[in-house]
This record gives C-alpha cells, sequence and structure tokens, in this order.
C-alpha cells in the first residue's frame, strides 16, 4: 500500500493550534503520516541573512521570521502526545545535526531527508546511523549527486527510498518529469515515492502512484491565502482527503499483477467458454 504523508512543515506558522487541525484532518483523511521541518536557526542561516529586513507577522528582520515559524521541544511534545492519542505517526526532516539529535528523543519510525540536504553528507551519515527507514528527496539533484547519498544509506545498512521531486514552489505541470520514477527505481533498484510541490490538484500524484510510486508527500494547510512560502504549493484540506481516496483508488485498481481467474469469473466461463 502506498504510504501517504500530510506535509505540515511550517504551514503551522509558529501555531500548535495549528499543527493539531492539520494532524487531525491528515489523520481523518487517510494519511499514514504527517510530517513537520525541524532547524535550528541560528545555524541553518548565516547571522548576515538573518540579519536581512524581512516584515512578517513576528517583525521586520529575517531572523524574527524564522523563529517565528519554528517549533521547539515544548511544541513536539504536545504533537507527539496527540499523535499518539489519535493514533498516526509523525516524523520530520532536519536541516541540521543538532536538529536531528533533537528529534531523537522522540520514538519516530522515520527520518527524511530534505532535497536541500541531499549534498550534506555529514547530516546523511548521522541520519542513516539510525538505521530507520528514510525518504529520501531528489529535488535539484543530479544522478551522481543522488548516487553518493544512497551510498551513504546502503553503507550503513539502513533502509530507504527515494523520492522523485521537483524543488520549485509550487511547480508548474509540465515540469513533473513522472518518468523519473521508473529511471530512479531501475538506476538504483530500490522504492521510489513522490514529493510533490504542485498546485495544479491531484493527477500528477495520481499518475505517480499509478507509474509505481510507493510513497506520496503532499504539503497541507488549513488556507492556501496564509501568510507562508509553502501556502501556495499545499493541498487544502477538502484537497487532502480527495487526494488519499485517489491513492486508496489507484493502489486498489492496480492489484498485484497476478493474472488469476476469478470466482465472479467462473459462472461466465460455464456461460461463455467454448472448449476445444
Amino acid at each position: 500500500m502506498v504510504f501517504v504523508t500530510g506535509e505540515i512543515g511550517i504551514n503551522h506558522n509558529g501555531d500548535v493550534e495549528i499543527a493539531k487541525q492539520l494532524i487531525d484532518s491528515a489523520k481523518a483523511a487517510g494519511c499514514d503520516a504527517v510530517k513537520f521541518q525541524k532547524r535550528t536557526v541560528e545555524k541553518v542561516y548565516s547571522k548576515e541573512v538573518l540579519d536581512l529586513p524581512r516584515e512578517s507577522p513576528w517583525g521586520v528582520t529575517t531572523r524574527e521570521q524564522k523563529l517565528g515559524l519554528e517549533f521547539e521541544k515544548k511544541e513536539y511534545d504536545i504533537i507527539d502526545e496527540f499523535c499518539k492519542l489519535i493514533d498516526i505517526e509523525w516524523y520530520a526532516s532536519a536541516w541540521d545535526l543538532d536538529s536531528q539529535i533533537f528529534l531523537r528523543q522522540y520514538d519516530l519510525k522515520h527520518n527524511k531527508v530534505a532535497s536541500a540536504m541531499l549534498t550534506y553528507f555529514k547530516l546523511l551519515n548521522t541520519i542513516a546511523e539510525e538505521k530507520k527507514y528514510t525518504f529520501i528527496s531528489t529535488g535539484m539533484s543530479t544522478m551522481e549527486q543522488i548516487r553518493d547519498a544512497v551510498n551513504i544509506f546502503k553503507k550503513h545498512d539502513c533502509p530507504f527510498e527515494l523520492q522523485h521531486s521537483v524543488s520549485t514552489y509550487p511547480m508548474k505541470t509540465e515540469d513533473a518529469n513522472l518518468k523519473c520514477i521508473q529511471t530512479l527505481r531501475e538506476t538504483f533498484d530500490c522504492n521510489v515515492g513522490y514529493s510533490g510541490h504542485e498546485s495544479s490538484g491531484y493527477l500528477i500524484s495520481d499518475i505517480a502512484v499509478a507509474l509505481g510510486a510507493t510513497s506520496i508527500e503532499r504539503h497541507i494547510t488549513l488556507d492556501r491565502a496564509m501568510y507562508g512560502s509553502d501556502q501556495s504549493a499545499s493541498l487544502e484540506i477538502s484537497g487532502l482527503f480527495r487526494q488519499v481516496k485517489d491513492i486508496r483508488q489507484i493502489d486498489s485498481i492496480l492489484g498485484d499483477g497476478v493474472k488469476r481467474v476469478l470466482e465472479s469469473e467462473i459462472p461466465i466461463i460455464k456461460k461463455l467458454r467454448i472448449e476445444s
């Protein structure tokens, strides 16, 4: 069955109650998990970048904006308890070493390598050492860069799955290039999913499943008009319900590939089949 993740990321806008609403909606829609993004702001961004002027709900500098979007232990404790309460998995993509170490205090089943982190080998080694099943996004990456990342996970005997992705927000439909799912699967002999950033509805992710994607990750939001860089590339809740329903139906329609005579076909055989 396709593993479906509702990517909350930073679409909670620093509000744990918004995060809980999104988690609850993802569970109701039939997602297998929700995902967040964890950063140590002062380490991910330089002082020069953080000092730049930037208007946001939290202030007038980039630092205030980044800190306003970030959850810390208090919020993740609440998220962890809430996910346990309603029985849905959560995990996160760490954007620095400290954040990956931070996540170890929670009993998470999965890790995630964001496309932006694919060439950060020290982080990849730290993740792979945990030997948790890891989703590796491949946006803005060459095949050689992907191969280098894959080799790290193989070296540590860490189970992984690549995810075809295009790192534009939102992604243009003509840039989807879903045949890369097959290319990645054949090249690296592994499961391949799809992490989507399109604003064009459900079709692209549906086709990805039909092409054999073993996981789908879609950004989700309460309202695409909310503040934030990822909101416009996200599914609202009604769209999430539709997307998950499509995925489950396609999964069922594809079947297992074993040719067999169905019980429901036997009366038709008796009625129509001519034996020579």
